[in-house]
């Protein structure tokens, strides 16, 4: 991201006009899958108030632009934490947000950036979603329990004599 101090906006009497960023400004940073598209790695914990409530934020701001995004959710899936760890480092903490291969920052710079009218050009080329509705398997969380293990994370390898195994089909938390 860009440091607060960068996104500061010039206003005196004699130029009134807007520094308006382009997303070459930002650092490429390149999530999976993200080099044409805007990826927002987020949390639905609600065990640290702020964290939520940031995430909240972000993903309104994306909403009411009403662009196509991916919402990673770290915590239903562990590839997502391991993913923004290898692009931002350990002790990176959601929301962040990625836009065509950029690493645009978190809640406090996506907000400074829409209150200066700066957001919505960084979201140029980027596809509406206009669709509105939700999806009746997943209600828009994009992962369903596990059909195979029904959410336990194990499945029986030998009924005889009653041996588990990992389920092969899900993620960490029994979903798919």
């Amino acid at each position: 991201g860009i440091a607060k101090d960068e996104l500061r906006i010039e206003d005196s009497r004699d130029n009134k006009e807007r520094y308006h960023l382009s997303l070459l400004d930002f650092q490429e940073k390149c999530p999976p899958g993200g080099r044409d598209s805007v990826i927002f790695y987020t949390t639905s914990l609600t065990g640290i108030r702020k964290t939520f409530e940031d995430c909240n934020a972000v993903r309104f701001l994306l909403r009411s632009f009403k662009i196509n995004f991916q919402e990673r959710d770290v915590s239903l899936h562990l590839q997502y934490l391991e993913e923004l760890r290898k692009i931002l480092g350990q002790g990176v903490v959601p929301p962040k947000l990625f836009i065509k291969g950029r690493c645009i920052g978190g809640a406090d710079e996506v907000i400074t950036l829409h209150e200066q009218g700066s957001l919505r050009k960084l979201f140029e080329g980027i596809p509406l979603d206009l669709s509105r509705s939700t999806c009746v398997q997943c209600a828009n969380v994009r992962f369903v329990i596990c059909l195979a293990c029904h959410g336990s994370c194990r499945v029986v390898r030998d009924r005889e004599e009653e041996s588990w195994i990992r389920c092969p089909e899900c993620n960490e938390n029994g979903l798919i």
